[in-house]
């Protein structure tokens, strides 16, 4: 008899269905849920664009000293028209006087003028090493004619007259000090055979400066800065 009702009803049900319901309404939100597994890095940005460049940091602390740099170049001289002497002589008379020095009068250059024509010496101004020469004529008589420094015949040079004309040469380097003095003689009595004849050929005495004492130089370059900075 149960089974029969039941039955019944079953197909009331299916043979008539009811109008759908009204919405309901909204639920209260469920219980959250736990957090999930992290998942695999993405692919990477393309570069972005330059930022601002930022605030400059704090002076930082006075680092140690460093270690001491190589010895520099020389710098350098202003002392190069200080350092300068020269000078190159000719004879304008024949047979000059005998141990007494030889004047030669006619000047082919006289740098800082320290040559005297009028004494026949060349006095040092300038301490260093120099190069003296002397080119001499010779006729009638020999020659006997010696360089001298400060009274003291450093080189001599003999031509015995053949007749003929003939020349006579001689040099030396010699190292000098402030006024110091250099010149020709004749050191031999009658052996004075020096001769001039101003259209055939000449006598001369020549001498310079090869190079100056480093203490001159220094000295010279201190002033020569100093007056640059007045």
């Amino acid at each position: 008899m149960v089974l029969s009702v039941s039955q019944r009803c079953r197909d009331v049900l299916q043979s008539s269905a009811g109008n759908p319901g009204r919405t309901g309404n909204q639920g209260k939100p469920g219980i959250k849920g736990r957090e999930g597994v992290i998942g695999k890095a993405g692919l990477r940005g393309l570069k972005g664009l330059r930022g601002i460049p930022g605030l400059a940091g704090k002076r930082g602390p006075k680092g140690e000293g460093g270690d001491t740099g190589h010895e520099g170049a020389p710098g350098g001289c202003n002392c190069d028209s200080a350092a300068r002497s020269a000078f190159s002589v000719a004879m304008t008379k024949s047979y000059p006087k005998e141990k007494m020095p030889i004047r030669f009068s006619r000047i082919l250059l006289n740098e800082g003028n320290h040559y005297n024509a009028t004494s026949g010496k060349f006095v040092c101004v300038i301490p260093g090493v120099y190069y003296f020469s002397y080119d001499i004529t010779l006729a009638s008589k020999h020659l006997a004619i010696g360089l001298v420094h400060n009274g003291q015949y450093k080189i001599k040079t003999f031509d015995a007259n053949t007749g003929n004309h003939d020349v006579a040469s001689g040099s030396t380097v010699l190292q000098l000090q402030r006024r110091d003095q250099v010149w020709l003689q004749i050191f031999y009595s009658e052996q004075n055979g020096l001769f001039f004849d101003p259209f055939w050929t000449d006598s001369t005495f020549t001498g310079f400066l090869i190079y100056a004492d480093q203490d001159f130089l220094n000295e010279a370059d201190r002033k020569a800065n100093a007056k640059d900075d007045s």
